[in-house]
């Protein structure tokens, strides 16, 4: 009497090796490239609308995301990758910086410090670097368009398993540091007198957010693209739900933000199948939409 077999069943491969390599090597990259920068995306604005005090800030208005947009296309047209890799990234961040320089001292010096005239310097900001890295992209090779329209439109289709380590870490160490510092942003809200009889010190901490959201959009636009309005509509959804405090508001808005541009990811590619239609242009007509809705209840 031969001994029976108790254990399972072993179980058959029914799926090619050609879709093994796509949904390893191409979607599954795509699909956590999305979670990390929306997860970015929903942080950074959360901590911009707490440290503007302005309910419309966003990295795409305030013309950070075009400065890092700039950093990168001036990386990949015209001084190369002598540092690997990471000559995007740093190049981005360093356009994105000086962005947030320009918006600050445009808003000091023009004294444009109401909420709707913060938000006008920083799409006028923009309009100027974007014309700008448009001069780059005439002045650039020519055969090279097409990679420079990556960043212009936003997109996700250059995902690759060796790319997701530094938006990995600009998320967790940005992340880190602002839900460490999310009493202070809670304080800031409420105006720098306040925040200041707490015993912070108002413009080193203003200017270390400064500095961390223009490392983590510059950082996520280096592989992404400009993805617009994802800070802006995230940080809103989440504070109706849960309140306003920022140490729930940072991690929902994490959450909610990789969330909400894996599906937007999903659809983009869905609208124009079998074309890959770029994720900003997806995120920009509905973030239009909300932008409109939220001027019409601060009108109301």
């Amino acid at each position: 009497m031969s001994p029976t077999n108790s254990g399972p069943a072993p179980s058959r491969v029914t799926w090619s090796r050609g879709r093994e390599n796509i949904i390893w090597e191409i979607r599954f990259p795509r699909a956590l490239l999305a979670a990390l920068v929306g997860a970015g995306l929903g942080m950074v604005g959360t901590a911009l609308q707490a440290i503007t005090r302005n309910p419309l800030a966003d990295p795409h208005l305030l013309g950070i995301s075009s400065g890092a947009a700039f950093g990168a296309i001036l990386a990949l047209l015209h001084t190369g990758l002598f540092l690997g890799l990471a000559t995007v990234p740093l190049f981005a961040f360093l356009g994105a910086l000086a962005a947030t320089a320009i918006v600050v001292l445009v808003t000091r010096v023009t004294d444009a410090t109401s909420v709707g005239r913060l938000v006008l310097a920083g799409v006028a900001v923009s309009f100027v670097i974007m014309a700008l890295a448009n001069l780059l992209i005439f002045l650039g090779d020519p055969k090279a368009t097409h990679t420079v329209v990556f960043w212009m439109l936003g997109g996700l289709g250059l995902a690759q398993w060796s790319h997701l380590l530094y938006p990995l870490s600009a998320v967790l160490l940005c992340g880190a540091y602002l839900q460490f510092h999310a009493g202070a942003l809670n304080a800031m809200t409420i105006g720098d007198e306040t925040a200041t009889t707490l015993g912070i010190q108002v413009t080193r901490f203003r200017l270390g957010v400064f500095i961390c959201t223009a490392l983590l959009t510059g950082v996520l636009v280096a592989f992404s693209g400009t993805i617009g309005f994802v800070g802006l509509m995230v940080p809103h959804i989440v504070r109706f739900l849960v309140g306003g405090d920022n140490a729930r508001v940072l991690p929902l808005a994490a959450l909610s933000g990789a969330i909400f541009l894996v599906w937007a990811d999903v659809f983009s590619r869905l609208i124009l199948a079998p074309e890959d239609m770029p994720i900003g242009i997806l995120t920009g007509f509905v973030g239009g939409l909300f932008f409109i809705f939220l001027l019409g209840r601060r009108r109301a």
